[in-house]
């Protein structure tokens, strides 16, 4: 029975080189440099200055927008292309954005404190070690939804403009425009007829 060729044998420095390369590919200077920065402006205050901050460190974020706080961002190479924001967005203090994938959010967008979206799970592996290889998927949310205080959003979720996911949410199915959702998981609660919280 013929054997499995070999995988070639690293030298040390080799095998230095690309633990080094492993372990700082998820080191991103210029967002260093901007939550450097932001970290000297009062919290809750200066949303429009730091959201502009993340913008000139190469992520794509529209006119109006404003971070109540810096987001905790984590992800591996090409990190900046991974977020677009639209115009007008309020992200929430708090809110962690995993950009291993393409993390799209529309205009009028509200992120409420401590929302968590996630674009990277991993497959059931083996009991001796559950989660297996990484998978990654986008996440995109529509024009004007707003999403409630602790609310989490699984990978390769669509939520449609002008929902509502109620705090503490976990959605892991995709959300119809102009719904309410809340649970765990989250299941639809109302359908919304888009005048609530106008007039009066």
């Amino acid at each position: 029975m013929a054997r499995d060729r070999a995988e070639p044998k690293l030298t040390g420095w080799q095998k230095a080189i690309s633990l080094l390369r492993e372990d700082t590919s998820g080191i991103h200077p210029r967002l260093l440099a901007a939550n450097f920065v932001v970290a000297f402006l009062p919290r809750h205050q200066a949303g429009q200055i730091r959201a502009r901050l993340f913008s000139l460190a190469g992520f794509r974020i529209g006119d109006g927008t404003r971070f109540d706080t810096p987001p905790r961002i984590n992800g591996g190479r090409g990190l900046a292309s991974n977020l677009v924001i639209g115009e007008n967005c309020t992200i929430g203090a708090d809110c962690a954005l995993d950009l291993g994938e393409r993390v799209t959010l529309g205009d009028r967008v509200t992120l409420s404190p401590g929302v968590m979206i996630l674009t990277s799970t991993h497959e059931l592996d083996i009991r001796e070690h559950r989660a297996g290889p990484v998978q990654l998927a986008p996440v995109n949310i529509g024009d004007g939804v707003w999403i409630g205080a602790r609310a989490i959003i699984l990978p390769g979720i669509t939520i449609g403009a002008g929902a509502i996911v109620n705090p503490g949410a976990v959605v892991n199915k995709d959300v119809l425009p102009q719904t309410r959702v809340g649970g765990v998981p989250a299941t639809q609660l109302e359908v919304l007829n888009g005048n609530e919280g106008v007039g009066s």
